[in-house]
């Protein structure tokens, strides 16, 4: 085999944009399947495009013809022959040789294929266009092979990236309101002899009625209600304000959730006020049995609300430091790859639901989505998956990241422990799917994902900095980042299952 490559332009239609595939896209009652309005369709991008032409020798595809006659003869049925053993001369007198070469062109050509994009180094992004042009009856088989490959961009500015984030200290503020509501928890309910406040337990009987008819579920006796809540009707909590233990309200208003006014009558049978506890060491040994004083106790109140936030930050970390990046890379997505990455999405939030036994139509109408506006909003996310994608392999190249065979093996290992084979097994099988160089691209981007994490200046939302060894600290497993960050590699893993798998 001999090949050749060369530039191809992209004659392609411009609204030809390739569709999201209908079996795995949500049904709503409105719509068969899920499809964007065509008004918010985009128009197609440009796609970089190379033609590879490849020539077989005659020779060399006889080898795949009479491999082609073994496929059918262990199909084939003759009499005085055993099944699989019927030479190829008997099978070429019966059905003829166009019907072996034609075998052999369907099984033979992807596999020549395959073999000149690895040759060239194509890193293709779509199934290429495949034209055979000599060869479909006899001689040399020539076939021209026309692939879209990968966009190789730049992304200036890289090295300047800033992010903000939540900052991971705890405030006086937060620190005030969590004592307040361990204090309100362990506060008593004393009757109030003054005017009802916000804040306030009130006992009310309550009834409410429409044209003389009572109102569902707004009639009810001694009723404990915490005015302020604004639980019961627009103004409710209004009326209440001023009143005292005996008066009896009436008034109108529009119950919650209706647009349709009701006509109450409210008597006030008692006026509760919340009494907090004072805090000193005291109470703090005997009420939180942990901590002998008020500043220990204060102290891991700060510890615990700076824990929670820096796990906020952590989690928003990847994904701030990938959108700014994927703001640099001022190109246009390739539709191939959007689409690719909005099918997978979909697929997997489908699957997601029904795992969970909702119906995608059920959760499309309960958050009043319709399916088109559902696939866009994903699709939103697969440019910029995409746009991070491009990025990160620019930053790679720029900084001269390099991925060692010490770094496959230790992926092979992670993916081994993952799915509980050995990672001799995981190799052979990137090895036989001719993933190795999708792997290699992996981790190179995860490296580069990790220089920007400790290159970007990270602040707090005053513009402070932020300390980065809180964000990037050993104790913090940076994999698991990796394979959270949904947004710019989400079917990483699912790549290594299905190559194991396959």
């Amino acid at each position: 085999m001999k090949s050749t490559i060369s530039p191809a332009d992209d004659t392609a239609p411009i609204d030809d944009i390739a569709p999201i595939d209908e079996a795995a896209a949500p049904h709503s009652a409105d719509t068969e399947t899920a499809e964007a309005p065509a008004a918010d369709t985009p128009a197609r991008t440009p796609r970089q495009l190379v033609k590879l032409s490849v020539v077989v020798s005659e020779d060399e595809f006889d080898r795949d013809i009479d491999q082609a006659f073994r496929k059918i003869g262990r199909e084939a049925r003759l009499p005085g022959f055993r099944a699989g053993k019927v030479p190829r001369k008997v099978l070429e007198a019966r059905i003829g040789l166009g019907a072996a070469r034609d075998e052999a062109l369907r099984d033979a050509i992807p596999a020549y294929l395959a073999q000149a994009v690895r040759e060239h180094d194509i890193d293709l992004i779509a199934t290429p266009e495949v034209e055979i042009t000599a060869g479909a009856e006899s001689g040399p088989v020539e076939f021209d092979a026309v692939c879209e490959v990968r966009p190789v961009i730049t992304v200036p500015g890289y090295g300047g990236l800033r992010v903000e984030l939540p900052s991971p200290v705890a405030t006086d503020e937060e620190i005030d309101e969590a004592v307040d509501a361990e204090r309100r928890r362990q506060g008593s309910l004393v009757d109030a002899h003054r005017a009802v406040q916000s804040g306030d337990h009130v006992t009310l009987t309550l009834s409410a009625s429409r044209d003389g008819e009572p109102v569902a579920g707004l009639n009810t006796e001694d009723w404990l209600y915490e005015v302020g809540k604004g639980w019961v009707a627009e103004g409710f909590d209004n009326e209440l304000i001023g009143a005292k233990a005996g008066d009896e309200l009436t008034f109108t208003a529009n119950p919650s959730g209706t647009s349709e006014p009701a006509d109450f009558h409210v008597i006030v049978s008692n006026a509760q006020e919340m009494q907090l506890p004072e805090v000193t060491d005291e109470w703090v040994s005997e009420h939180l049995g942990e901590f002998d004083t008020v500043q220990a106790w204060r102290d891991a109140t700060a510890q615990r609300i700076a824990t929670a936030k820096l796990t906020q930050a952590r989690n928003l970390f990847i994904d701030r430091t990938t959108s700014a990046l994927a703001d640099l890379a001022d190109v246009p997505a390739p539709d191939s790859m959007v689409n690719g990455d909005l099918q997978s999405r979909v697929q997997n939030t489908v699957q997601q639901f029904q795992a969970q036994g909702i119906s995608i139509d059920q959760w499309l109408q309960a958050t009043g989505q319709d399916a088109g506006s559902f696939v866009e909003a994903l699709r939103v996310q697969s440019v910029k998956a995409v746009k991070v994608d491009l990025a990160l392999r620019a930053v790679a190249a720029a900084e001269a990241i390099e991925v060692t065979d010490d770094d496959v093996n230790a992926e092979y290992a992670r993916i081994a422990m993952q799915v509980r084979q050995k990672a001799s097994e995981v190799r052979k099988a990137y090895e036989k799917n001719d993933a190795v160089t999708d792997l290699r691209s992996q981790l190179s981007k995860s490296k580069a994902l990790d220089w920007l994490l400790d290159h970007v200046e990270v602040v707090d939302e005053t513009g402070a900095p932020i300390d980065r060894d809180l964000l990037t600290g050993k104790d913090h497993d940076h994999d698991h980042d990796h394979d959270h960050d949904h947004d710019h590699d989400h079917d990483h893993d699912h790549d290594h299952q299905h190559d194991h798998q396959h």
